[in-house]
């Protein structure tokens, strides 16, 4: 069925299924202008009796919209690559070197260790040093009888943040 908008007098495909003979509720795709649609008779007396529309090419859609013959033009093939080395160095000054496996690009590469490694580097490290020094707590408190306070200090504040550690991961 072909509908025709009151306002701005654009035509459009619907199937002859999506109106009812109690009528629908439609939309102008173009202006947004709605109304109610009635089934046409006379439409439906000719569509039924030509044989050479066929119903299930329409869309779905409730409106269509003719192409415009203007912009069918030919996409253009770039005649660069967009992932060539050249191009992503004049472009967004990114360099791409390939490495070789000889000796001479291997050692010029740097290397690093990164920062979660080296976060857990340093975990260890502590866990480490604190277990050592209890362990050692004893035989260091009696050579150097005034370092009692302070590793009695540092236990009580591992214990402080163990503490605050536990409420916080069971208050959530």
């Amino acid at each position: 069925m072909i509908l025709s908008c009151n306002s701005c007098k654009k035509k459009f495909v619907v199937p002859d299924q999506a109106i009812t003979a109690a009528g629908r509720t439609v939309q102008c795709g173009s202006c947004g202008s709605k109304w109610k649609q009635f089934p046409i008779k006379s439409v439906i007396s000719e569509i039924t009796s030509d044989k050479k529309i066929n119903t299930k090419k329409t869309p779905s859609v409730s409106t269509t919209r003719t192409k415009n013959t203007k912009n069918t033009k030919k996409a253009k093939i770039r005649e660069v690559n967009l992932y060539s080395p050249e191009y992503l160095k004049k472009k967004h000054g990114i360099s791409l070197n390939n490495f070789k496996n000889d000796d001479s690009a291997s050692t010029s590469r740097k290397i690093s260790f990164g920062f979660y490694n080296s976060l857990i580097l340093f975990i260890v490290a502590a866990i480490f040093f604190s277990r050592s020094l209890y362990f050692f707590q004893n035989i260091i408190v009696e050579t150097l009888p005034s370092t009692k306070f302070y590793i009695d200090y540092f236990f009580e504040s591992i214990r402080n943040l163990s503490e605050i550690w536990k409420n916080l991961v069971s208050s959530y």
